[in-house]
């Protein structure tokens, strides 16, 4: 059975003036703030942007001198060769720190794209320290963003040096689709947001494009999963998760800053 057809893709949302209006401060979503820290986190940010899909956030070699917030969009982190060849490290989706990296380097070890249009909080680098200062637990909180990163890079590694291709497909589509359901980026169908093209995830999985390609369609042919019109459908998340050898636990909230 095929899915519904999907609603076109709207523009991104953009980040209200107030962060307590921000549309993610919402119960179950991300660990609950009180007045005083949703203050904090308002005097921080020095603004928003917006970027467009395919634009450059942070350019590998640079020192970036903002910090960002994802408020709306997806972006990828990444690392490429001389000769062009390109390495996907994750993929960043609403609520994830960017630049937090660049803190311990003279200059950003990766790059960031937008994967779609983009929506942004934006925080001065240089106010870091001082917020550290005055709220320690924001520290913590920080602390927290790039163990859960450093999480997800470890099974990306795993992925990478010990999954074959299909276990390797069927544990980005289980990640990626869990990660956007529990943000609530469904259509009511069963299907999330999947902006990714197949040069997306052979670059994320080390895989040739004509190997994604054939193990995509592979998978789909076995009603697995079915991508359609930027949305991805698990038809069969259980087989899926066998398959990539996934075990699913309970996804945490996360601070928001």
């Amino acid at each position: 059975m095929n899915p519904p057809p999907s609603p076109p893709p709207s523009s991104p949302s953009s980040p209200p003036e107030r962060c307590r209006d921000c549309r993610w401060r919402q119960p179950g979503l991300f660990l609950p703030a009180d007045a005083e820290d949703l203050a904090t986190v308002q005097a921080f940010r020095g603004g928003t942007e917006k970027l467009r899909a395919g634009r450059t956030l942070v350019a590998e070699g640079r020192l970036p001198i903002k910090l960002y917030t994802v408020y709306d969009g997806w972006a990828f982190r990444y690392k490429s060769l001389a000769d062009g060849r390109r390495q996907i490290l994750n993929f960043l989706l609403p609520g994830d720190f960017i630049g937090l990296q660049g803190e311990f380097a003279d200059e950003a070890t990766h790059g960031v794209e937008a994967l779609t249009d983009l929506q942004l909080c934006v925080f001065p680098r240089g106010d870091l320290w001082p917020l550290f200062q005055r709220k320690p637990e924001f520290a913590y909180d920080v602390t927290w963003l790039a163990a859960k990163q450093e999480q997800l890079l470890d099974e990306n590694l795993v992925t990478l040096g010990q999954r074959n291709a299909a276990e390797r497909v069927a544990m980005l589509l289980v990640v990626l689709w869990r990660r956007a359901d529990r943000l609530g980026l469904g259509d009511g169908h069963g299907g999330v947001e999947f902006p990714l093209t197949q040069q997306h995830i052979a670059d994320a999985l080390g895989l040739s494009l004509v190997h994604t390609n054939k193990t995509l369609r592979k998978l789909e042919r076995l009603g697995l999963h079915r991508v359609a019109d930027g949305r991805l459908y698990l038809l069969q998340p259980a087989a899926l998760a066998r398959i990539a050898d996934f075990v699913a636990r309970p996804i945490r909230p996360q601070p928001l800053i």
